[in-house]
């Protein structure tokens, strides 16, 4: 089992890109102008980002028998990703529907056959100890908690993708070192109305090394249990936001295997992220990680919002 620096375990999935002018109302009909298959997943599409950067990695995950797995397959073998992947027969791989709006702001359909959820007794402990960090998401609760428990008992660090409240996320959650959330996560999760107070909630009641949340054009905000940081969004045109969190995820795990100060792995995953929101899909707009330094060096940030303001950051 050859040694990487990524292994990721969790979500793939087959996106049908759908570009529309608008959102359409209930009850309304409306014409498209295109639709593109590709392939996406958060943690897939995270290893994939790494890849492409230079890192060795490995994808373990869960696929039908179906066309949409052999795109997957497809993608995985021509990025260089040692992809460990479970087949399920007669079963069709998780599809996406992306709709995306005028402004480039993308509404997610999913369709999961519940065969397609990854297993614990699927997992091999060689596949998650033979790396030097693990990313996870909450899609596959069980079998991510198990990966996160093996990394672990071997000294790797263990990065997390949660949007919603899984069954078992709790139990997750002790597992994690660095775990980076949607906006609403910490509020809906500690039952507290304030982002600032909720992070810190989490960070202690969890025991992660950092917690943060993305806030997509406001940027991010993170704890890391003695101060805040806080990293404005970078300023550019939006074709499509599909994948951006995914991005932010893999550009921060870059960094972090790079040893990079928190502030620069920050401001690192906040370009990689706004760049792809340039091109469609999940995948479009991976830079390399020179033209993302370029980027840096000249882009327009977004103002920090009033809630978030140097005075409150600092308390």
């Amino acid at each position: 089992m050859p040694e990487v620096d990524l292994v990721g375990v969790g979500l793939n999935a087959t996106d049908t890109r759908i570009a529309l002018t608008k959102f359409p109302a209930c009850g309304s009909k409306m014409e498209y102008s295109e639709e593109t298959v590709m392939p996406g997943g958060q943690v897939a599409t995270a290893v994939i980002a790494c890849q492409t950067w230079g890192l060795s990695t490995r994808y373990v995950g869960k696929l039908g028998d179906d066309e949409a797995a052999e795109l997957h397959a497809r993608a995985f073998a021509q990025a260089g990703v040692d992809a460990r992947l479970v087949t399920v027969e007669n079963a069709a791989s998780l599809r996406s529907l992306i709709l995306v709006d005028g402004t480039g702001e993308r509404t997610v359909l999913c369709r999961r056959d519940e065969r397609l959820i990854l297993q614990p007794e699927e997992l091999q402990r060689e596949w998650i100890v033979r790396a030097r960090a693990l990313h996870v998401d909450g899609h596959d609760t069980a079998a991510a908690t198990l990966a996160a428990r093996w990394a672990r008992e071997a000294g790797i660090p263990v990065t997390a993708d949660l949007d919603e409240l899984y069954l078992g996320v709790e139990v997750l959650l002790e597992t994690i070192d660095y775990l980076i959330v949607s906006r609403d996560f910490p509020c809906r999760l500690m039952a507290e109305s304030d982002l600032r107070r909720a992070l810190r909630a989490m960070q202690s009641r969890y025991g992660c090394r950092l917690t943060a949340a993305t806030l997509g054009p406001d940027g991010v905000l993170a704890w890391d249990g003695r101060q805040f940081h806080y990293s404005a969004a970078y300023r550019v045109p939006v074709v499509d936001t599909t994948g951006a969190g995914d991005i932010f995820h893999a550009a921060f795990l870059y960094g972090l295997l790079q040893g990079w100060e928190l502030e620069r792995q920050l401001d690192f995953a906040c370009a990689a992220a706004a760049m792809n929101c340039m091109a469609d899909g999940a995948r479009g707009g991976i830079r390399t990680v020179k033209d993302i330094g370029e980027f840096m060096a000249g882009a327009e940030r977004h103002e920090r919002p009033l809630e978030l303001s140097v005075s409150m950051i600092a308390d």
